[in-house]
């Protein structure tokens, strides 16, 4: 990264930009409220440091060997306290505050007057934001993939749903983006672009949702170590999009023998994640468990472990859902995991005694 001088001027940044771009990278440039840091996108190891070092304004040029520099703690604190972690507002929900933030609401859009229904559920029971999937990404074709797999006009209708319910129940509205020729009109109707797990290595579309400047939920793929998931974030931020929220869901079990869960919920990443990098970490124990009568239990460690929030899928009547109803839960069920993950918040974050 390339650290500019105290008062260094516009100017001066821009020519650093224009000379970094002779080399073939382009510059990521992150203003504190006393200096300006410009990271490198691109391959370093051809990176003339000691020509850097010596233009106008600048202080120093330093590689950082981290893979993932742009959200990285140590990126960050040279011009701000790096324990300062990323808060992100979206409407009047902030993700990453001094609240957990709980994102929930049935797999996929089925229809107007389900999603409706179950939006006034989840936000009686408190969540924040409201969660609906258009296209779904399944293992199977034969299984059903969203109402936007039909065709282009139904897959704006149900958009349109989902972007009336958050209205109508005051909620910001998340959902998956499957593939970059989704990307323009999904973004014209959510508040959150979702990158779900099986898509966590697709560079095209972490770049073009990027690009959108919305929040983005990145979520881990189930094969992925965390190194991984952290370096694929980095094809977001390098679009200058830190809105970035990291979200665990779970990993493949090892060993032989029946598996309970569909997969392992990876609860340590959330801390080590954390002291990795700046941005919020939430967690899905819907897709990670697979089964609703577990949810409970891991939701309540999983802001134990230091999550700042959690998506879980929600349903009125679990056995109609044409998605993943055995891991919906109902909104009772959800009122009360969320009065649980509160209380444990408040435990877990309060101020250490300096005895």
């Amino acid at each position: 990264m390339i650290i500019m001088k105290t008062g260094a001027t516009q100017e001066q940044v821009d020519n650093v930009l224009r000379e970094i771009a002779k080399f073939g990278f382009r510059g990521d440039v992150s203003q504190g409220e006393y200096k300006t840091i410009i990271g490198l996108i691109g391959d370093e190891r051809k990176a003339p440091f000691d020509h850097f070092a010596a233009l106008p304004g600048v202080k120093e040029a330093i590689p950082v060997e981290t893979p993932y520099k742009l959200i990285s703690r140590e990126y960050t604190k040279v011009f701000k306290d790096p324990s300062v972690d990323k808060q992100i507002k979206v409407g009047q929900v902030t993700i990453g505050g001094s609240k957990p933030v709980y994102i929930a609401g049935p797999c996929a859009v089925e229809s107007k007057d389900q999603l409706l229904r179950i939006a006034e559920g989840v936000k009686k029971a408190g969540a924040h934001i409201l969660r609906g999937g258009v296209f779904k990404p399944r293992s199977s074709v034969h299984s059903f993939q969203g109402l936007g797999a039909k065709d282009w006009k139904n897959a704006e209708e149900a958009l349109k749903w989902l972007q009336d319910a958050g209205a109508a129940f005051e909620m910001p509205v998340v959902t998956e983006v499957r593939g970059e020729n989704q990307v323009d009109l999904i973004a014209e109707y959510v508040d959150i672009l979702q990158i779900g797990a099986r898509n966590m290595y697709d560079q095209d579309l972490l770049m073009a949702v990027g690009r959108k400047k919305k929040p983005v939920l990145f979520k881990r793929h189930f094969g992925a170590g965390i190194e991984e998931f952290l370096s694929f974030a980095e094809y977001i931020a390098a679009e200058n999009n830190k809105n970035i929220i990291m979200c665990e869901r779970g990993i493949i079990p090892m060993g032989k023998g029946k598996s309970y869960t569909r997969y392992v919920l990876d609860l340590g990443s959330v801390p080590a994640i954390k002291k990795e990098t700046y941005l919020p970490v939430i967690v899905d124990p819907s897709h990670a468990l697979g089964r609703s009568d577990l949810i409970f239990n891991m939701s309540c460690a999983s802001i134990a472990a230091g999550a700042v929030g959690l998506m879980i899928e929600v349903h009125y009547d679990p056995a109609e859902a044409l998605v993943d109803g055995a891991q919906s839960i109902l909104p009772a069920e959800l009122e009360r995991t969320i009065k649980a993950c509160n209380s444990i918040h408040a435990v877990v974050n309060q101020p250490r005694s300096k005895k």
